[in-house]
């Protein structure tokens, strides 16, 4: 194909320039020369796909001259001197418009290349402009710096106002990028007027998004998402925001799900969610070793808004999001396992199926992983980690033996010797919450030494610890054979006595304490060792004092003690 002049052939009825003093006059040529070829283009109906790819590559050439024309940087003389070879291909792009359109071309392998050669043209326009903010060539002396009207300003005004925003951001350098995005957030925190001009504006939603991908983010509080969420999702924002999800940056992605994690907060979003299919996308996200923990952590955060809808829920598992988060569990990625743990319960609250569904998948002996003191986890994973164990396997017999075939009782007798105070409180409420619902795990318990554990707790500077190493204790001793074995170690029924002391003042579980020793006044031996204990006096102090379980104590003993004498006179 000849070469064609720089300046467009007189193909194009091209109007005059508007009688305006703001922008050069070949800037408005250029716009209004593209405009019309986007306009010619869907006339064209051969080579359908190439002339689809360039009124895409047109389009976004103009909106790069959109925004040179909003920011007043027409006249910079860089982005002057791209105008002649814009106008060139512009010409060229027009003659194979017309030879398209009156099936004028000599052979279709040649204008299949001269279509694909002004795409590339296009590309490259495109790119330069963009090139040309990015590399900081716009300064602040180029580009006029719109005022924000004023109180009383025009609809207008305010519309050009938040058209220049738009064009900095979408091709400002750092700096202008930077002063658009705190400019854009005051206003629309100040004046709802704007927020609502800004959907108005064509391409309001792209840019909002856009904000994502720009390291500048930091400056804009998700560009009003805490504000103006129903405006938004009036808008369209979900759509967008799932295309994110799929296609963007980890650094947009993140940012993304923040913006889902607050518009999904209201469960009647979750159903728009998951019909742009953000479900797919986010189990895809935590799906791949390639997120870091903190977006896995977020892409969990939505999924648990959007289970509260009981048919998203469903179909959440039907896309296979037990296995996916039970293999999160052998993360090496803390935050991600964390998250996987607490996804898990949530999915499985109130839902028996699916907590069998867990621990089929090998979900109890992964998180009894966590437990083992072997493997160096940080204390909150083994805390988020017994917290599942408690709510996904005590409700099961199958999940509580698997639980004490693997070692379940000896990682938590470790923490209750050895545990930090957070971990130590979680590990006796599993204890107590095993006495209550298992007397096999109870009689196992009284097996493995944990009841001069619980015996040595009583006396912990936590209340919340002495109390339910009473309350366990208390439990574990109804049964025959662990009273047996309780009394069999001289020190557990004297540091009762001694814990009792009235002039001690603590009275917080003396209740329970009484009620041990009352269980124990039912075993002969306990009863000698009672009597003859050193602190029996303080049991004797309480009952003086009309404590009405000391009393009782005091009674058996007496009595035991008269028949004992009784049956010794009747023998001699």
């Amino acid at each position: 194909m000849p070469e064609s002049s720089p300046e467009p052939s007189n193909h194009y009825n091209e109007p005059s320039s508007p009688e305006s003093s703001a922008g050069d006059p070949s800037l408005r040529r250029a716009i209004k020369l593209t405009t019309s070829l986007i306009s010619l283009s869907h006339s064209i109906r051969v080579f359908s796909v190439k002339w689809q790819s360039i009124r895409t590559k047109l389009e976004d050439l103009l909106s790069g001259l959109d925004s040179v024309e909003n920011s007043g940087a027409g006249e910079n003389p860089l982005l002057s001197g791209e105008f002649p070879a814009i106008f060139s291909t512009l010409n060229d792009c027009h003659n194979l418009s017309k030879g398209c359109l009156d099936l004028s071309f000599s052979g279709k392998l040649l204008m299949q290349s001269d279509l694909d050669r002004i795409g590339s043209k296009l590309d490259s326009h495109t790119k330069n402009l963009s090139s040309i903010y990015t590399a900081g060539i716009l300064k602040n002396s180029y580009a006029i710096v719109v005022s924000r009207p004023g109180p009383a300003a025009s609809t207008e005004d305010v519309r050009f106002y938040v058209k220049d925003l738009f064009a900095r951001v979408k091709v400002g350098g750092t700096e202008l990028r930077k002063q658009a995005l705190v400019a854009f957030n005051e206003v629309i925190e100040e004046d709802e007027m704007y927020i609502k001009i800004a959907v108005e504006v064509g391409g309001f939603i792209g840019v909002l998004v856009s904000f994502l991908e720009f390291e500048e983010a930091e400056y804009t509080n998700s560009a009003g998402f805490d504000i103006y969420k129903s405006v938004l999702i009036g808008a369209g924002v979900i759509g967008p925001l799932i295309q994110v999800l799929e296609s963007g940056s980890e650094i947009a992605k993140e940012r993304c799900t923040r913006c889902l994690m607050k518009l999904t907060a209201n469960s009647d979003n979750a159903w728009s969610v998951s019909a742009h299919g953000g479900v797919t996308a986010l189990l895809k996200i935590c799906a791949s070793c390639d997120c870091g923990g903190e977006l896995v952590g977020l892409a969990c955060g939505v999924l648990r808004n959007l289970v509260g809808v009981e048919e998203i829920k469903k179909f959440i598992v039907e896309e296979g999001a037990i296995s996916t988060f039970v293999r999160l569990l052998r993360s090496k990625d803390e935050v991600s396992l964390i998250n996987a743990i607490e996804f898990l319960q949530t999915m499985a609250s109130g839902d028996d199926s699916i907590r069998r569904m867990i621990v089929k998948e090998d979900g109890a002996r992964l998180l009894l992983r966590i437990l083992d003191p072997k493997y160096s986890f940080i204390l909150k994973s083994r805390l988020v980690a017994l917290c599942g164990i408690m709510n996904l396997c005590f409700t099961s017999v199958f999940s509580l033996s698997i639980l004490m075939n693997d070692g379940f009782l000896d990682h938590i007798l470790y923490f209750l010797r050895n545990g930090e105070l957070s971990i130590q409180e979680l590990a006796l409420k599993a204890v107590f919450k095993l006495c209550e619902i298992s007397e096999d795990g109870n009689k196992a318990m009284g097996e493995s030494g944990f009841m001069p554990v619980l015996v040595k707790l009583l006396d912990s500077k936590s209340f919340e610890v002495r109390e339910m190493a009473a309350e366990s204790l208390s439990i574990m001793i109804s049964i025959h054979r662990n009273r047996k074995r309780f009394v069999q170690n001289e020190e557990n029924v004297g540091l009762i006595l001694k814990l009792l002391d009235p002039e001690e003042g603590n009275s917080g579980n003396r209740k329970l304490l009484l009620s041990i020793l009352m269980s124990l006044t039912s075993c002969h031996s306990a009863r000698k060792k009672i009597v003859h204990s050193g602190y029996m006096k303080h049991i004797e102090k309480l009952a003086e004092a009309e404590v009405s379980d000391a009393q009782r104590i005091v009674r058996k003993l007496s009595s035991n003690r008269f028949r004992i004498m009784w049956s010794g006179i009747w023998h001699s």
